[in-house]
């Protein structure tokens, strides 16, 4: 990628969201982007420097809320201030994304841009990288948008998918020795039950969505005004008063009326022109504590093969504990469980059931338990 190219390609890295599947340890006020769940660093900082390979250190943005632009101040040494985008409240994210869109077209109005969650975790940076620059190289066409799609191993039914068309050839400067494809996409699914996992899968024209989208930002736009026009006019406000001293009441007027949507559903299963980049590079939402539980397995970080951990267990199998410092926990007798604990609360849970934990969380906000949300 040339420097004129490269000084082109933005980030915008989003981390709103607060995690509730890998509750106790992921809250409101430390959402698992800000949590080093492997002694690695945190998810959000690993994000910034993955993509810090590719994007120069000034087109780097985050778009958060009020509470993770004082967690970014206080985690991200060195991170630009300026460069972090607050939303007023959540609305999903194709709300997220024309605003972060606003931003970066106000600055570059040439921008091709990389949009990624915060809190997805990626074992080989490597490929992901390289998948991630055939991305930005059919991006600067300016017209399709581009997707990042993972081969899938097993019917889940955690993740959204992303059905393929004809097969395509890759961008010449990427053909040697790559390990990814170029499809046309056909259609995106939303999470699906157990048995429309497995057809999926039987198929083998269904890949994972891992929600990473590469764009210029005149094709994004275009798409916003002909599939959300009501958001389209709202981008164009913000647009205007980006740098004025009404912006902020602008941008709070607009999401007091704009309804939450995902990207996925506003613009990309409507949109005329989107490709598929499918390839491995080791990835993972992290959305749920049996996710959490394949990652440690795989890199021996499982919290009882830790030293001096406090951790007795008598006849017991496949048991995963995660708990504070300086605390002795014993168990016995049992098998395929998860048990995490924090200063205040405890979660037990059977391996496999851990998606769950999301009615948890709902649950405690009914009862009025905000405290330990």
């Amino acid at each position: 990628m040339s420097n004129g190219v490269s000084n082109h390609v933005y980030a915008l890295i989003m981390a709103g969201g607060i995690g509730k599947q890998l509750w106790p340890v992921s809250r409101k006020k430390m959402p698992k982007q800000f949590v080093d769940l492997f002694d690695e660093g945190t998810m959000i900082a690993k994000t910034v420097q993955r993509i810090s390979g590719t994007v120069i250190e000034e087109n780097i943005f985050i778009i958060t809320n009020e509470q993770g632009r004082k967690l970014i101040s206080a985690s991200l040494t060195g991170f630009r201030p300026e460069n972090i985008i607050v939303e007023p409240s959540s609305r999903n994210t194709a709300p997220c994304i024309a605003l972060g869109t606003a931003h970066i077209k106000k600055r570059d109005p040439d921008a091709v841009t990389i949009v990624l969650p915060s809190d997805h975790l990626v074992l080989d940076d490597q490929a992901f990288i390289q998948i991630v620059e055939a991305g930005i190289e059919i991006a600067s066409d300016k017209k399709g948008l581009v997707a990042i799609g993972i081969k899938a191993d097993r019917p889940e039914t955690e993740y959204g998918y992303i059905q393929v068309d004809e097969q395509l050839s890759i961008p010449m400067a990427f053909s040697a020795g790559c390990n990814f494809m170029l499809f046309r996409v056909k259609a995106f699914a939303e999470k699906p039950d157990f048995t429309t996992a497995l057809e999926f899968l039987e198929s083998k024209d269904f890949y994972w969505n891992s929600g990473v989208f590469i764009w210029h930002v005149e094709a994004i736009s275009r798409e916003f005004e002909r599939s959300m026009p009501d958001l389209y006019k709202d981008l164009l406000n913000i647009y205007d008063c980006l740098g004025s001293k009404n912006e902020k009441k602008v941008i709070e007027d607009v999401y007091s009326w704009i309804h939450p949507i995902s990207i996925d559903y506003g613009i990309m299963e409507k949109a005329d022109l989107v490709y598929v980049l499918t390839g491995e590079f080791g990835w993972t939402d992290l959305g749920s504590w049996d996710e959490v539980l394949k990652v440690a397995g795989r890199r021996s970080l499982i919290a009882d093969e830790q030293p001096d951990n406090r951790l007795v267990q008598i006849d017991c199998e496949n048991v995963f504990v995660r708990k504070p410092e300086g605390k002795v926990v014993c168990t016995i007798g049992i098998s395929d469980v998860i048990i995490i604990e924090t200063d205040d609360a405890l979660l037990i849970c059977k391996k496999e059931y851990s998606h769950r934990v999301g009615d948890v969380v709902d649950t405690l906000r009914r009862d009025g338990l905000e405290k330990y949300l």
